[in-house]
Formats: structure tokens, C-alpha cells, sequence
């Protein structure tokens, strides 16, 4: 007997070859899977480690090193500043959208979106446009990105040598330039679309360099040994 087909030349379903069942799934496919509470979950958040250190250890070192009489004198730590400049944002909005989540992951904070001040008709900028994003941290966060940062992702910088010292400002902050988000073990190396850096600033309550080094220097901050600081300082 004759095989039937239909149009096309395709074997009708029942003779001799059965049709793929489409749109049926197993049940307990489209389960959701309900992780419960962590292991830490309702125990209290332990202190950050590096300002138990600055406690301990930083301040009595500042105070014997310039004679401080005053415990209020002893310069500390007051915010950590994360930004980063999107330029390709005006072309591309959600170009944008990568970056303040990337941000969230090394924070663990939400970042703020910066918008345009003026308008540059050279550049294709309007004013009110977004183009970047901002991070500012202060107590538990700040003193663990810090932490973060010093000991786990300055070391993966490649033919990392130390940082810089001549980038201070005159009134005891300190910046630097940091050109791949990949250092931040935070973030995964395949979900990563574009390689941008960013800049961080450290504020300080020193008022002036030489104390604002001494206390980035004490909290581990690896500066270059080879930098002449006196002219600066």
C-alpha cells in the first residue's frame, strides 16, 4: 500500500513514523525551587575586621608617629567613593544598565545614576542624560570594600607593582584609577559584555597628605617604594 503524504511531501502521523509531541512538559519542569535562610541568617553581623584593626592598632601607631596628644586628632576613614564614566551610554542606554549592576555586585549597594550637566551638541549630549554611575560607602560597607579591595583585589591587577602616591589632593583624599572591573573576584568573567575601569576615591578626616599616606600606608594600602613623596607630601 501507497504511504499518503501531505502537502509538502511530508509522511502523514501514523504511517510508519510518529509525529514529535510538541508542547507537552514533564510535570515538576516549571517547579521553582525555595532555597531557605542561609547559614548565618538571624545571628548578629559580625564587625568589620579592618576597623578592629584601625582601633587597635592604626590609631596608637599615628599618634606615637606625629605625637598626637588628642585621641579626636587621628585621622580615619569616612567614605569610599566608586564612579564610572559611561560615554558610550549616549548611544547605547542600555549599555548603562550593566555597569550600575556590575557596580551593585562589588558594592553590595545600589548605585546612583549621574545625568548630564549641560548639553554638548559635538559629543551628542543633552543635558539630563545618563551617563554613568556612583557609589558612595560608609561604615561596615566601606571599611569591608576597603578590605576587599587592599588584600584580595589590588593582587590581581597583572605586573602589579603598587600604587601610585602622587594622587593625593591637597586635603587628605587619595584617588586612583582602576582599569579592569575584573579584578573584583565578584564578578563573572563570562556574564562581562564591555571591560571598563573606574575611579575610586578615599576621603579622609586627615586634612592634610602626610597623614592621610600614613594612614592609607597603615591600613595596608600597597603603596610604590620607589615613588618620591617628599615633594608631594
Amino acid at each position: 500500500m501507497a504511504t499518503k503524504e501531505k502537502k509538502g511531501g511530508a509522511p502523514a502521523a501514523g504511517a510508519g513514523t510518529k509525529a514529535p509531541k510538541e508542547g507537552k512538559k514533564k510535570k515538576g519542569t516549571d517547579t521553582k525551587v525555595s532555597r531557605g535562610p542561609h547559614a548565618g541568617a538571624g545571628k548578629p553581623v559580625p564587625p568589620p575586621r579592618l576597623r578592629e584593626f584601625y582601633q587597635k592598632t592604626v590609631r596608637g601607631a599615628l599618634m606615637k608617629q606625629f605625637g598626637l596628644t588628642n585621641p579626636h586628632q587621628v585621622p580615619t576613614l569616612t567614605k569610599i567613593v566608586l564612579n564610572v564614566g559611561a560615554g558610550e551610554a549616549i548611544k547605547q542606554p542600555k549599555f548603562l544598565d550593566n555597569i550600575v549592576e556590575e557596580l551593585a555586585t562589588i558594592s553590595g549597594q545600589q548605585p546612583v545614576r549621574r545625568k548630564a550637566k549641560k548639553s554638548i551638541a559635538n559629543f551628542g549630549l543633552r543635558e539630563g542624560q545618563e551617563i554613568g554611575a556612583s557609589v558612595t560607602l560608609r561604615g561596615a560597607r566601606m571599611w569591608e570594600f576597603f578590605d576587599r579591595f587592599v588584600t584580595v583585589a589590588l593582587p590581581r591587577v597583572r605586573d602589579f607593582r603598587g600604587v601610585g602616591t602622587k594622587s593625593f589632593d591637597g586635603r587628605g583624599n587619595y584617588s586612583l584609577g582602576v582599569k579592569e572591573q575584573m579584578i573584583f573576584p565578584e564578578i563573572n568573567y563570562d556574564s562581562i559584555d564591555t571591560i571598563h575601569g573606574m575611579d575610586i576615591t578615599f576621603v579622609t578626616t586627615a586634612g592634610r597628605d602626610d597623614l592621610a599616606f600614613a594612614l592609607l600606608k597603615e591600613l595596608g594600602m600597597p603603596f610604590r617604594g620607589n615613588d618620591k613623596t617628599g615633594a608631594r607630601l
